[in-house]
């Protein structure tokens, strides 16, 4: 579900969930717990921290987690080698298709 913004325009997808999570409130207007969103920004401030292996490493690791909930592994597979990033890893697919 949708969220609205200050300036009345509607925001989807990641950014509606951070900011659901800065205003601590759910998408039906519900309080998040205070020690769900303790915990998310003490794991959050962790993450910030960690030393990043690269942009195209993080940019790969994102469409792989995300785009195995939404794209078979064949095509996923080959999107990736036509992006000239590298093709699925054993490991990610015994992970994301359970093979």
């Amino acid at each position: 579900m949708p969220s609205e913004t200050n300036s009345g325009t509607q925001t989807t997808g990641a950014d509606a969930i951070d900011q659901a999570i800065a205003a601590g409130v759910d998408f039906d207007g519900s309080p998040i717990p205070t020690a769900k969103l303790e915990l998310y920004h003490q794991v959050m401030d962790i993450e910030a921290g960690r030393q990043r292996s690269g942009v195209s490493n993080t940019m790969r690791s994102r469409i792989v987690r995300i785009g195995a909930k939404h794209i078979p592994q064949s095509e996923l597979n080959q999107m990736l080698l036509d992006a000239d990033f590298a093709p699925l890893k054993d490991k990610e697919i015994a992970f994301y298709y359970g093979k």
